[in-house]
């Protein structure tokens, strides 16, 4: 993309809304001079943040939106009633083209409804999922459906997998990614039938599949990309975040327990810093929902401005790499 990626910042949405996006679009910006960002929101309330984060350098621009969606604004409200809110102008923004991609902190099924509403489909994709990129062993694997489909049929899984393998293509430089099965045992008996058909059609397929993959071994690097249903994506991303906030509980125990681990805590120090920054959740913040005809990036609510830069980082990459060009290309090459 040899112009400017030009990305839309719904900035009022999130726990920390202004607070977080305005110093973190700006400090991006001032880093990435071949980005553009659109801050959606309240003028007064963004340029006050703006002058106390150093000023609004050239390349940062203000749309002003009076609404906000709250973070538990039911989504059918915020489609009829919130059309001058912030999420919907910088969402709106990346329809009329005057933006690549959009990024927002706010309320997950708004966000989905808007954007479906809004950016419509890619064609020949049925529903949208929300995809991460989440640490593994030895780098990194992509993931999908993590919680906007609870159900699934077996031709959306493989719409799915077809979107993954586009994103870990263009974005990882993998060839020909691994596609794998989230199922409950590794063997072709196990799992539900639409599990089991949809492993049938994908074998069957262009695609790299490589089988099932069960929870345990989502981080061992077995593929690239990681398809399931919306619930069992969701269930399994909340357990590994739980799993690593509890192993971080029993370390700070075990270091603060007596002298002798406090002393093991200064000796391992570097070990755990870096072990802390490979773990970091901000670095992997942002996930994709992909599927639209349109880029939308969903920050976590809770993001701090680490966090929420690394969320336009995701933005840019997408828009550079066209990915929403890129699925609609594929398509044309349908799962068998």
């Amino acid at each position: 993309m040899a112009e400017p990626v030009t990305i839309a910042v719904d900035a009022m949405s999130g726990d920390a809304g202004a607070k977080v996006c305005v110093p973190a679009s700006i400090d991006f910006v001032r880093a990435h001079p071949g980005v553009r960002i659109l801050l959606v929101g309240q003028r007064e309330v963004l340029e006050q943040l703006a002058i106390a984060s150093g000023g609004i350098p050239p390349t940062v621009e203000i749309r002003d939106a009076r609404q906000i969606v709250l973070m538990d604004e039911p989504p059918a409200d915020a489609l009829r009633k919130k059309k001058d809110s912030s999420m919907r102008v910088a969402i709106d923004l990346v329809r009329e083209g005057a933006a690549h991609a959009c990024v927002s902190a706010g309320n997950t099924g708004a966000l989905m409804a808007t954007g479906h509403f809004v950016l419509k489909m890619l064609p020949g994709i049925e529903r949208p999922a929300i995809m991460a990129r989440l640490p593994t062993r030895h780098g990194a694997i992509y993931m999908l459906d993590l919680g906007a489909n609870a159900d699934c049929t077996v031709e959306q899984l493989c719409q799915f997998a077809i979107m993954g393998s586009v994103v870990a293509r263009v974005t990882e430089g993998i060839e020909k990614p691994r596609i794998g099965l989230l199922n409950i045992g590794e063997e072709d008996i196990k799992g539900n039938e639409t599990v089991k058909q949809a492993a049938l059609r994908l074998a069957a397929s262009h695609l790299n599949y490589v089988g099932f993959v069960e929870a345990d071994a989502i981080q061992d690097d077995r593929a690239d990309v990681v398809v399931c249903d919306g619930f069992s994506g969701n269930v399994a991303l909340k357990s590994m975040e739980g799993t690593a906030k509890l192993i971080r509980h029993f370390l700070e125990v075990e270091f603060h327990a007596s002298l002798y681990g406090r002393l093991a805590g200064l000796v391992a120090w570097p070990v755990l810093t870096s072990l802390g920054r490979r773990l970091d959740p901000r670095r992997y913040n942002g996930a994709s929902l992909v599927g639209l005809n349109g880029i939308v990036i969903k920050s976590h609510g809770g993001a701090d401005v680490l966090a929420f830069q690394q969320a336009i980082s995701v933005a840019e990459l997408e828009a550079t790499k066209r990915v929403p060009a890129q699925i609609r290309e594929l398509m044309g090459e349908q799962v068998a």
